[in-house]
């Protein structure tokens, strides 16, 4: 189903078509529409902070940045993110696209999980971790109106059970690899020098984020 909020829409080009075919080829439908909402609530993001970007490139991004948990992109050492990017990079470079373009690309796919970073970059690799964001972790839910989450979910279904499906299949893509999920270093520094810390958990975010399912 084609969507078009205002003036966002996914790009009329062939790039974007191919980039659509390669994705949902390749990972399950509920990533695929996860993804395609990613694009969307980034995009609207994008709007609503005045920021100027290519809507090829982001939804690039977007689209192919949980590439890396399908069986087709996973590698058995690099962490998921750096093979979405990979895969992504690959891509764009089959097709003839700029080595800068393909960096920014690289970067917003390899940075999506890493809070506090993108939002200091390049436009495209700020909004996909904001797509991310609202999508798996609701943040900055109540930014978007009720017409524009309403629009994007009939297009694309988050589904009945989507915070466990989402968990599930993010457990599916790198448990064959336990020592790439090596992360903030700084949490475990605190940990160590403060036993009572208690670090954020990812899951239990998105359990309890603004959306219903």
């Amino acid at each position: 189903m084609t969507l078009n909020i205002g003036d966002v829409a996914i790009p009329d080009s062939k790039l974007a078509r191919e980039i659509t075919e390669a994705v949902r080829d390749t990972v399950s439908p509920l990533l695929f529409h996860h993804s395609s909402r990613v694009f969307y609530f980034a995009a609207l993001a994008g709007r609503r902070r005045g920021l100027k970007f290519d809507p090829e490139l982001l939804y690039c991004g977007c689209m192919f940045h949980d590439m890396g948990l399908s069986h087709k992109h996973s590698s058995a050492c690099e962490r998921f993110e750096v093979d979405g990017a990979n895969a992504a990079r690959d891509f764009l470079d089959s097709r003839g696209i700029g080595q800068g373009d393909i960096d920014t690309v690289w970067n917003a796919i390899a940075l999506h999980t890493t809070p506090g970073i993108p939002q200091h970059m390049h436009p495209v690799v700020a909004l996909v971790t904001a797509g991310v964001e609202m999508d798996v972790l609701g943040m900055k839910y109540e930014e978007y109106s009720d017409a524009e989450r309403e629009a994007v979910v009939l297009a694309h279904p988050r589904g009945d059970n989507f915070k466990e499906d989402i968990i599930q299949t993010f457990y599916d893509g790198i448990r064959h690899k336990p020592a790439t999920t090596f992360g903030n270093v700084k949490g475990d520094v605190i940990a160590d020098k403060e036993p009572a810390f208690a670090p954020g958990n990812f899951c239990g975010v998105i359990r309890g984020s603004a959306w219903a399912a």
